[in-house]
């Protein structure tokens, strides 16, 4: 059994049966023969059901918003934004994902007809994120759906009654019993799902756990997805206006308690704005709403893991114990619940951990530097590469140095967003592969190369 905790006041939410291993087995075995009905099924039809999940997610939107506050801690009505623009996300799926799956006539030159067709992968296995589940989740099983697959789906330990919830909605929708399977619990429900013969595995969490899953299907040659870990960098130029640089870049980092999988992770600001740009940072800080998840004036809920606490506090801890010093003095909420509160240090560097590694919470790191090559030294000085930020109402600046930054989004006075019409996809310890855009429907096909002659020609 799983206890699902409510992370704001860590009562016990409900007790959740995990499935065994010959549970999981049999999930695989229903899998592989509903997905061949599925994959001859006309994408219309298939069309057809996605939209009525759509439709069923948009109508319960409040309902399913609360359930992931109340499991994970996020405030409702970011829960409610989430799901408005997932519903955004599925739109564009929908009309984008019939001209991916076209065949191509790509070359006649009698007698020879060559063509290309592509083709569903076949059962891939989801495992699943907690931060936003809505997003993460719906980058891999609407695609994988729409193009002819079935998903086993794991959600995480941390959001499981909202992946339950979405496979019920699958089910109101009228989706064939299963095509979409949410086989719910902890690392040893993972390891059974990453042991099966998969034709697809899709991961986002932490690098450890991922690199585990891809060294397992490697002997499989499975096609692999990794979304991992993030370092994510902002660099404020010299020339921005300031108060507005300083309060985009303190969104990215505290939004949903720092535990965004693009969040803004360090801040590298010029001498020259440097300390106008704390002045704004801490006054902007100053003015966030802390607390109960359900109000909605509250724009930060605690943290979804207890364990998450001891690592901001260790990170934080180190950082001072090597000369950093407090903007923002924050720190963990006494009282019941997760809460920690917002935390910004200033005087760091790079052999500070919460300036070297993964946070995943509601601290930041601000330093100081002389000039843009520094900035960018410093910038792709991480074993990671999800996103990095530049700020300057220079254009070409920007440019130069989003060119020159080793990660798989690059924002311009912004950060921490993701869109539907773009690819995401990390480098380096930040994983493999690509979701979304016309990429990301290709990830869930296989081509087929069609050499096609006339007889007697």
């Amino acid at each position: 059994m799983l206890s699902i905790v409510n992370p704001a006041t860590e009562e016990v939410i409900q007790e959740v049966r995990t499935p065994s291993a010959q549970d999981i087995k049999a999930a695989y075995a229903a899998a592989v023969e509903a997905q061949k009905r599925w994959a001859d099924t006309p994408y219309l039809s298939r069309a057809k059901i996605i939209t009525e999940f759509r439709q069923l997610l948009e109508k319960n939107s409040i309902e399913c918003a609360s359930v992931t506050s109340s499991e994970m801690g996020k405030p409702v009505h970011q829960a409610v934004g989430e799901i408005k623009a997932t519903l955004m996300r599925i739109d564009w799926f929908l009309e984008n994902t019939p001209k991916e799956l076209a065949a191509e006539q790509v070359r006649v030159a009698p007698p020879m007809i060559e063509e290309i067709s592509y083709e569903p992968l076949g059962v891939i296995g989801n495992i699943s994120a907690w931060n936003f589940p809505y997003f993460v989740g719906s980058n891999v099983f609407i695609p994988a759906l729409l193009t002819g697959n079935a998903v086993l789906y794991k959600p995480s330990e941390f959001s499981t009654l909202t992946g339950l919830k979405l496979a019920h909605l699958f089910e109101e929708a009228g989706l064939p019993a299963g095509l979409f399977q949410a086989l719910p619990g902890g690392p040893d429900v993972g390891k059974g799902l990453s042991a099966l013969p998969l034709n697809g595995m899709f991961f986002t969490g932490s690098f450890r756990t991922g690199q585990r899953i891809a060294e397992t299907q490697a002997n499989r040659f499975t096609k692999v997805g990794l979304e991992l870990g993030g370092k994510d960098p902002a660099y404020v130029c010299d020339d921005v206006d300031v108060k507005t640089a300083a309060e985009s870049v303190a969104d990215g980092a505290f939004y949903n308690a720092g535990q965004s999988c693009c969040a803004v992770e360090r801040i590298y600001v010029h001498a020259k704005v440097y300390d106008e740009f704390l002045a704004h940072f801490k006054a902007f800080t100053a003015s966030l709403v802390i607390g109960d998840p359900r109000d909605s004036k509250t724009y930060m809920g605690p943290v979804a893991r207890q364990a998450q606490l001891e690592i901001l506090r260790e990170q934080v801890q180190d950082a001072l114990d090597k000369g950093a010093q407090y903007l923002v003095k924050g720190g963990r909420r006494e009282g019941r619940g997760y809460f920690y509160e917002p935390t910004a240090l200033i005087g760091v560097n790079h052999s500070m951990k919460i300036m070297r590694d993964e946070s995943f919470g509601p601290i930041i790191g601000i330093q100081k530097v002389a000039s843009d090559e520094e900035a960018l030294a410093l910038m792709n000085d991480n074993e990671y590469g999800l996103t990095s930020s530049v700020h300057t109402l220079d254009k070409a600046r920007a440019i130069q140095l989003m060119k020159r930054l080793n990660s798989g989004t690059v924002y311009w006075n912004c950060c921490d967003r993701v869109s539907p019409y773009l690819p995401w996809t990390g480098r380096k310890a930040s994983g493999m592969g690509s979701t979304l855009s016309h990429i990301g429907v290709k990830t869930f096909l296989q081509p087929k190369a069609w050499h096609l002659r006339h007889p007697g020609v």
